[in-house]
Protein backbone atom coordinates (compact mmCIF):
# COMPACT_ATOMS: atom_id res chain seq x y z
CA UNK A 1 0.00 0.00 0.00
CA UNK A 2 1.12 3.05 -0.95
CA UNK A 3 1.84 5.47 2.69
CA UNK A 4 2.31 8.97 0.79
CA UNK A 5 3.80 10.91 -2.92
CA UNK A 6 6.25 13.24 -2.66
CA UNK A 7 7.49 15.87 -5.42
CA UNK A 8 10.94 17.17 -4.03
CA UNK A 9 13.14 20.05 -5.95
CA UNK A 10 16.98 19.57 -5.97
CA UNK A 11 17.09 22.15 -3.15
CA UNK A 12 14.83 19.48 -0.79
CA UNK A 13 11.23 21.69 -1.18
CA UNK A 14 8.63 20.05 -1.33
CA UNK A 15 6.49 20.51 -4.51
CA UNK A 16 3.65 18.42 -3.81
CA UNK A 17 2.78 16.13 -1.34
CA UNK A 18 0.17 13.32 -0.65
CA UNK A 19 -0.90 11.38 2.55
CA UNK A 20 -2.63 8.27 2.33
CA UNK A 21 -2.22 7.51 6.02
CA UNK A 22 -3.49 10.46 8.35
CA UNK A 23 -0.26 11.83 9.95
CA UNK A 24 -0.02 14.64 12.28
CA UNK A 25 1.90 17.97 10.58
CA UNK A 26 4.78 18.35 12.47
CA UNK A 27 5.86 15.02 12.00
CA UNK A 28 4.89 15.02 8.24
CA UNK A 29 7.53 18.34 7.92
CA UNK A 30 9.79 16.06 9.86
CA UNK A 31 9.46 12.75 8.06
CA UNK A 32 9.34 14.75 5.00
CA UNK A 33 12.85 16.53 5.44
CA UNK A 34 14.35 12.90 6.37
CA UNK A 35 13.16 11.27 3.42
CA UNK A 36 14.15 14.02 1.16
CA UNK A 37 17.99 13.90 2.89
CA UNK A 38 17.85 10.54 2.61
CA UNK A 39 17.18 10.62 -1.31
CA UNK A 40 18.65 13.37 -2.26
CA UNK A 41 22.33 12.20 -1.15
CA UNK A 42 22.13 9.45 -2.74
CA UNK A 43 24.21 8.98 -6.25
CA UNK A 44 23.21 7.47 -9.34
CA UNK A 45 24.68 4.59 -9.03
CA UNK A 46 22.96 3.54 -5.98
CA UNK A 47 19.46 1.38 -5.90
CA UNK A 48 16.22 3.42 -6.15
CA UNK A 49 15.23 2.00 -3.08
CA UNK A 50 15.48 2.73 0.31
CA UNK A 51 14.24 0.72 3.80
CA UNK A 52 13.24 3.55 5.81
CA UNK A 53 11.55 2.79 9.37
CA UNK A 54 8.75 0.46 8.96
CA UNK A 55 8.15 0.97 5.33
CA UNK A 56 10.49 1.25 1.89
CA UNK A 57 11.35 4.73 -0.18
CA UNK A 58 11.09 4.26 -4.05
CA UNK A 59 11.86 7.54 -5.63
CA UNK A 60 13.01 8.58 -9.11
CA UNK A 61 14.84 12.07 -10.37
CA UNK A 62 13.56 13.56 -13.32
CA UNK A 63 15.41 17.10 -14.35
CA UNK A 64 15.24 19.21 -11.10
CA UNK A 65 12.47 16.97 -9.67
CA UNK A 66 12.48 14.00 -7.50
CA UNK A 67 9.46 11.46 -6.59
CA UNK A 68 9.89 9.57 -3.78
CA UNK A 69 6.84 7.35 -2.60
CA UNK A 70 6.81 5.58 0.61
CA UNK A 71 5.41 2.07 0.28
CA UNK A 72 4.64 -0.93 3.16
CA UNK A 73 7.04 -3.71 3.07
CA UNK A 74 4.50 -5.99 1.14
CA UNK A 75 4.40 -3.40 -1.71
CA UNK A 76 6.29 -4.43 -4.94
CA UNK A 77 9.39 -2.00 -5.71
CA UNK A 78 9.73 -2.36 -9.28
CA UNK A 79 5.55 -2.03 -9.48
CA UNK A 80 5.82 1.53 -7.68
CA UNK A 81 8.97 2.50 -9.55
CA UNK A 82 7.25 2.11 -13.13
CA UNK A 83 3.94 3.95 -11.19
CA UNK A 84 6.39 6.59 -10.61
CA UNK A 85 7.48 6.50 -14.32
CA UNK A 86 4.23 6.90 -15.80
CA UNK A 87 2.86 9.75 -13.84
CA UNK A 88 5.95 11.84 -15.57
CA UNK A 89 4.77 10.25 -18.87
CA UNK A 90 0.98 11.78 -18.04
CA UNK A 91 3.08 14.90 -17.07
CA UNK A 92 4.49 14.89 -20.15
CA UNK A 93 1.57 14.36 -22.50
CA UNK A 94 -0.87 17.04 -20.73
CA UNK A 95 2.42 19.46 -20.61
CA UNK A 96 4.46 18.99 -23.55
CA UNK A 97 7.53 19.32 -21.04
CA UNK A 98 7.00 18.51 -17.61
CA UNK A 99 9.14 21.06 -14.99
CA UNK A 100 8.50 22.30 -11.23
CA UNK A 101 6.87 25.28 -12.32
CA UNK A 102 4.57 23.12 -14.29
CA UNK A 103 3.60 21.26 -11.00
CA UNK A 104 3.28 24.42 -8.75
CA UNK A 105 0.78 25.70 -11.06
CA UNK A 106 -1.03 22.21 -11.68
CA UNK A 107 -1.26 21.63 -8.18
CA UNK A 108 -2.86 25.52 -7.51
CA UNK A 109 -5.14 24.68 -10.44
CA UNK A 110 -6.27 21.56 -8.34
CA UNK A 111 -6.64 23.30 -5.28
CA UNK A 112 -8.67 25.88 -6.80
CA UNK A 113 -11.49 23.04 -8.32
Amino acid sequence: MIKFFLMVNKQGQTRLSRYYEHVEINKRTMLEAEVIKNCLSRSKDECSFIEYKDFKLVYRQYAALFIVVGIDQTENEMAVYELIHNFVEVLDKYFSRVSELDVSFSVSEINLL
